[in-house]
């Protein structure tokens, strides 16, 4: 059962930015044996240190060879050049698990691995990331979207829930609105929160975040429950402790 062949994965993260350091240690706790991390810069190597001080700190190379599932968290403009450049080496392994997190792409970027044999996953967790532990008390609850080609769809959706997460599947062909959507809710979000607490500032209130927090809240919130009527988005599933998919809504 895919539940089953997850509880058993060993994981190696390339990148330990904000998102791979966190979901590394998700995985961890649910049961993964983590093979190692690859973090170039100072930042990384110290979140790394902080979240994972166990793992081992690896070439690239040397995590894809020792790993079942490879979790690629790096920046969206990295990641193409990233999957070719392994691809070039020689590195992907055949029924290897590929798991990207950029929001925009579906599967179709990681073409490269899949032609070595490997089994591609695009899982984006729809979250803002801290980078420390703050993100592991954040993660139940938190909907990610998950695009795989549908044998292995089931894989992808179990690991989420073991992170705690709600699956919901997005197309190949939707993801790049998808990810407009994840950029948009964002940027905005961080620019009115950035522009209103600068207002305040100016007239000399002091912890300007602290004072718009509720309002802000309460309406996000509102214009939340507006779009939040009916039924649960079509794909979306638990996997229950035998393994078993059960849909949620928007499926028989």
């Amino acid at each position: 059962m895919p539940a089953e062949r997850a509880g058993r994965l060993g994981v190696g993260t390339i990148g330990a930015g904000r998102v791979g350091a966190v979901l590394a240690t998700a995985l961890a706790g649910a049961g993964h044996a983590l093979t190692g991390i690859a973090a170039v810069s100072e930042a990384s190597r110290e979140r790394a240190a902080a979240m994972l001080p166990a793992v081992p700190v690896l070439p690239i190379p040397d995590i894809v060879e020792r790993s079942e599932l490879v979790l690629l968290a790096v920046p969206e403009t990295e990641l193409e050049t990233l999957v070719t450049g392994l691809a070039e080496a020689g590195v992907w392994q055949p029924g290897q698990l590929v798991l990207h997190t950029a929001a925009r792409f579906g599967t179709g970027v990681l073409a490269p691995a899949v032609r070595a044999g490997a089994i591609p996953l695009a899982v984006h967790p729809a979250m803002s990331f801290t980078g420390t532990s703050i993100d592991l008390a954040r993660l139940p609850g938190t909907w990610f979207a998950v695009t795989a080609p549908a044998p292995v769809l089931p894989i992808g959706q179990a690991l989420v829930v073991e992170m705690g997460g709600e699956p919901f599947v997005v197309a190949e062909h939707d993801r790049a609105a998808y990810g407009e959507a994840i950029d948009t809710a964002v940027s905005f979000s961080t620019a009115v929160v950035d522009q209103a607490s600068g207002l305040l500032e100016g007239i000399g209130v002091p912890r300007a975040g602290a004072v718009l927090a509720s309002l802000v809240r309460s309406t996000v919130e509102n214009a939340l429950a507006r779009h939040d009527a009916g039924p649960l988005p079509e794909g979306t599933s638990t996997i229950d402790e035998a393994g078993v998919d059960r849909p949620l809504g928007g499926g028989e």
